[in-house]
């Protein structure tokens, strides 16, 4: 059968029938990427954290569903596709559903969204803030929103905690265990107890009560901040 040829020749090579097939080029595997394309499956996995605060009588329960990525290979990945906040107080109800649906249309983008914790963490509110069980200081509802979305992505492995290093991690130990053997919780209700000194004070970096003065310097004893350096 003749083929014609509309376009010039710059090079050819005459293919024997006995010559095998050149073999073909191995692709890489194909990743599937979150974007607004993707379709809601019909199960998600789901995770609820309980948020308690003085400023409401009834506490948040902050749902966050995750959607499976290229399911069954070396590269399966869990990536949260929507958020809920459900609580019996109405009095944050405008605000709240609007940020959840926000939250959730970027969680659908797909990418880096872990951007999105470091964000809701920086508001403050102008009331003040307050502290929650453990001593951990929380400038605003919105923060502790954030605190939670930031717990359930090192949960799924999006974010990694920083580790402290061999001398840090040793000081923390030793700090913390001569601490325990001088101090004994002082009577109280279970939700004003803390893991840390009665005394102690707020971390910068951390933003927990956990700094306690030790040898004439200011020693984070959640992780592991020193003044002294």
């Amino acid at each position: 059968m003749a083929t014609q040829i509309n376009q010039k020749i710059v090079a050819f090579k005459v293919v024997k029938d006995d010559e095998p097939e050149a073999p073909k080029e191995e692709q890489a595997p194909v990743r599937e990427h979150m974007h607004e394309n993707v379709e809601r499956p019909e199960m998600l996995l789901g995770s609820t954290y309980k948020i308690k605060t003085p400023l409401s009588e009834h506490a948040l329960y902050v749902t966050i569903n995750d959607v499976v990525l290229n399911q069954g290979t070396d590269h399966e990945t869990r990536q949260p596709y929507e958020i809920f906040i459900n609580s019996k107080s109405m009095e944050q109800f405008q605000w709240v559903v609007a940020l959840t649906r926000v939250i959730s249309a970027v969680f659908r983008k797909g990418g880096d969204v872990c951007f999105l914790v470091e964000e809701l963490k920086a508001v403050f509110d102008p009331q003040g803030g307050y502290f929650k069980k453990g001593g951990k200081f929380m400038p605003s509802l919105v923060a502790e929103i954030g605190d939670a979305i930031e717990s359930h992505m090192k949960m799924i492995g999006m974010i990694k905690d920083p580790e402290l290093d061999e001398h840090q991690q040793k000081l923390v130990d030793q700090k913390r265990a001569e601490f325990e053997a001088q101090q004994k919780l002082d009577s109280c209700d279970d939700d004003d107890k803390s893991a840390f000194p009665a005394g102690a004070q707020l971390c910068n970096k951390c933003q927990t009560k956990a700094a306690v003065l030790m040898d004439g310097c200011m020693t984070c004893l959640n992780c592991g901040d020193s003044k002294c350096g």
